[in-house]
């Protein structure tokens, strides 16, 4: 399983009053790994939008293992874990400066056509890329 490691700097406005970083910002640092890691193989949002593709979150599950505080340099890797006809899953892994684990999460997103609202495949290209990277 291939994946993308990216770097994340913890900035103030993410924290909370316990000075580590709210429960809620994880998902937009996963969303910032996912995106990397599509953009990575050749595959951006933007195009697949503007080719009638959304690709939703549908599931999210995250386990915190330690805290993430203001201005730590944090690295993220994401995992293409599986993808199914409609369906690709991630896994991530968020760690501090010093390399222990902080949080682990997996999502799923599904392709879905933007005029339908229904579930799709997506273009061959994308699938092939996929396939090379499970």
């Amino acid at each position: 399983m291939e994946y993308h490691q990216i770097q994340i700097r913890v900035r103030y406005s993410e924290t909370d009053q316990m000075r580590v970083v709210y429960h809620g910002n994880y998902a937009q640092y996963f969303e910032m790994g996912r995106v990397e890691w599509l953009r990575n193989k050749g595959i951006s949002y933007k195009w697949m939008e503007e080719n009638g593709i959304m690709l939703p979150v549908v599931s999210l599950t995250m386990n915190y293992k330690k805290p993430a505080h203001y201005d730590e340099l944090l690295t993220l890797k994401t995992i293409l874990k599986k993808r199914s006809s409609v369906k690709i899953e991630f896994d991530y892994e968020l760690y501090n400066e010093v390399g222990e684990l902080l949080t682990m999460a997996s999502s799923i997103l599904v392709f879905v056509d933007m005029k339908t609202g229904r579930p799709i495949s997506p273009p061959q290209y994308i699938l092939d890329v996929l396939d090379k990277a499970v």
